[in-house]
């Protein structure tokens, strides 16, 4: 070996991760010792290869990892006797999580690898992928019950476990990849020695001389050392990409429409935006740009931009991502998410989110972010509340935004025709397939906002009605999971509160399931005197149900509780939502209807039974 030093000094650093990468994929620690080491055996075998790849450690977890699997495969999970109690209960939740679902997590929370690096790893398209990681996430959350954002804190003491073992030396592994080398080469030389006696005795010339191994002798080309790529040059974003007041005020009604504002946004606390929850999508980028604008009259409205360049077409899609979730998630006090679309024919990448603020003055917000190449633009319009927008006009003012970037180093896609699909909302929730905060209407004339809990097991279900009772953590029921939403300093009574539970079953049993919900909803009102049940809204189809009920239950001859209640499902996912109200704090059968109705496209976020 030509580098030893460089080696050792590989093997020392990544060991330890991959065994914990490999241990926490298996269960099984003399599994993931043996794979690992193996793995570095072949490494030193290949290093003059290995060593000129740009991600040398993920060749090597690759083949970690496959082998863990396969030495572990005929065994039972992890069999240790006296593990720590925080690391037998994380290896327990890992292993309750299905094999793709584990590994993405895993590679996301202990690797630096990308996300379309993990898609290829685990053998599936990038948004497959992401669904699969919001799974995983949200799923070990609860079994562990835990916030999402404390999962990588779960590895710490399992880290430490394996930190104790014992690894061979470099030199062993060395040369234990050495003896790998030599028997590949001494069976590769008698396979070719015996491939020629075999072509030798079949080929001869026309006057029967047997050809020779004797030939010319060739002079080796030098080798040369492939020089450095150059460092390209930091992407610019010159002020004349940016929209102009002219173009806003052609796609936004409003008189006189001005700019007020544009520089690189370094002042200030940066939040320029409606929703933004930081100064930079990529805090990383080479360049940013913001544009603001303003119009005049007696109900104005509001407009603004912001454009970066990133690094590398990755970078910039995370910063895209980034941005999207800042409108899609809104965490504006009183925000609510009325609709989210996919435009096409902008750019590589593009989508608008509609939201409503409602604190005075009430106004809606449409915001478009969009990317080409590494540069990733952002045009957010707000118009009073009475005036509704055109989403058509909007996707047409941020395709403007992407055109004036087209041409651009860094840039990619252009523009088309916009082309605008009604899809499902982006998954932000800490667990995605169920109800967030931005997805709540307003409730009387209250002005707090709501506040969900974290979600936990369905050990109870505070969803149902005292009409169906409806459990969510009975067998054979899975990703069973419930949170609560309040009001906090509303001074509402202590039963107001929304709820929603969520599980999975095969296809077959869960649309048994809600029609048992439905018989025991439809026969109630005569088993359970004074309890009046109406139905609101009715879906029946193959793959999608949907029901809402109004359930009236008399307390005393002058009081009555109002229940709303409704049960969806999506194929294999379920969830029900139930509202109890205050006088102060109604919410109407329409605006609960839509409610319900938004949990069930958020279902498309849940897991497989």
């Amino acid at each position: 070996m030509r580098d030893p030093d460089q080696f050792d000094e590989f093997y020392k650093d990544v060991r330890t991760r991959l065994l914990l990468l490999t241990y926490c994929l298996t269960g099984d620690l003399p599994a993931a010792r043996a794979a690992v080491r193996d793995s570095f055996v072949v490494t030193s075998h290949h290093w003059r290869k290995v060593q000129r790849l740009e991600d040398p450690e993920a060749w090597v977890r690759v083949r970690a990892c496959a082998h863990a699997q396969r030495r572990h495969t005929a065994k039972l999970w992890h069999r240790e006797k006296g593990l720590d109690p925080e690391v037998k209960a994380t290896l327990d939740a890992l292993g309750k999580l299905p094999l793709v679902q584990r590994k993405t997590l895993l590679l996301t929370e202990l690797t630096t690898a990308s996300m379309a690096e993990i898609a290829r790893e685990v053998g599936l398209p990038r948004a497959d992928t992401e669904r699969e990681l919001q799974s995983a996430t949200s799923q070990l959350a609860l079994l562990r019950e835990v916030p999402t954002t404390s999962i990588r804190t779960l590895f710490d003491p399992v880290r430490a476990h394996v930190e104790d073992g014992r690894w061979p030396r470099a030199t062993i592994i060395r040369r234990s990849g050495a003896a790998r080398r030599r028997t590949h080469t001494v069976i590769g030389v008698a396979a070719t020695v015996a491939a020629l006696v075999v072509t030798g005795t079949l080929v001869t010339d026309t006057g029967g001389v047997r050809p020779t191994l004797a030939g010319e002798r060739v002079e080796a080309r030098t080798k040369h050392k492939p020089s450095a790529p150059p460092t390209p040059e930091p992407i610019d974003v010159p002020e004349e990409t940016l929209l102009t007041a002219e173009q806003v005020g052609a796609r936004v009604p409003g008189p006189s429409w001005s700019i007020t504002r544009t520089d690189d946004n370094s002042s200030g606390d940066g939040l320029v935006m409606p929703c933004q929850d930081e100064r930079y999508a990529d805090g990383k980028g080479t360049a940013a740009l913001v544009r603001t604008f303003s119009s005049r009259g007696a109900k104005p409205a509001e407009a603004m931009q912001a454009t970066q360049a990133s690094v590398s077409e990755r970078a910039a899609g995370r910063g895209y991502r980034t941005a999207l979730a800042w409108f899609a998630g809104c965490g504006d006090d009183r925000a609510q998410l009325l609709e989210t679309r996919e435009a096409a024919g902008i750019g590589d990448e593009a989508m608008l989110v509609v939201l409503r603020t409602w604190d005075d003055p009430a106004s809606t917000v449409v915001a478009g972010v969009a990317r080409t190449g590494q540069l990733t633009t952002t045009v957010v319009t707000r118009t009073p509340a009475g005036r509704k927008p055109s989403l058509a006009t909007s996707a047409s003012l941020l395709a403007d935004a992407v055109t004036g970037l087209c041409g651009r180093p860094g840039a990619g896609t252009c523009t088309t025709v916009p082309r605008l699909k009604e899809v499902a909302p982006v998954p932000v929730a800490t667990m995605p397939g169920m109800l967030a905060e931005v997805d709540l209407p307003p409730v009387g004339d209250v002005r707090r906002p709501w506040v969900g809990t974290e979600p936990r097991q369905a050990r109870d279900n505070a969803a149902a009605t005292g009409c169906d009772k409806t459990a969510f953590d009975q067998a054979p029921m899975t990703n069973g999971a419930t949170r609560t939403f309040l009001i906090p300093g509303a001074r509402l009574r202590d039963e107001f509160g929304l709820t929603e539970t969520v599980g999975s079953l095969p296809e077959r049993r869960a649309a048994a399931f809600v029609d048992g919900v439905r018989d025991r909803l439809e026969r109630c009102s005569k088993k359970q005197f004074g309890t009046e049940v109406d139905r609101i809204s009715h879906l029946d189809a193959k793959h999608r149900d949907l029901t809402v009920w109004r359930v009236t239950t008399e307390i005393t001859d002058k009081r009555s509780v109002s229940f709303l209640m409704g049960i969806v499902r999506l194929r294999t996912s379920l969830a029900q939502v139930g509202f109890v109200s205050d006088p102060p704090a109604e919410m109407t059968s329409k605006d609960f209807t839509a409610l319900v109705e938004r949990a069930l496209e958020r279902l498309d976020a849940m897991p497989r039974p």
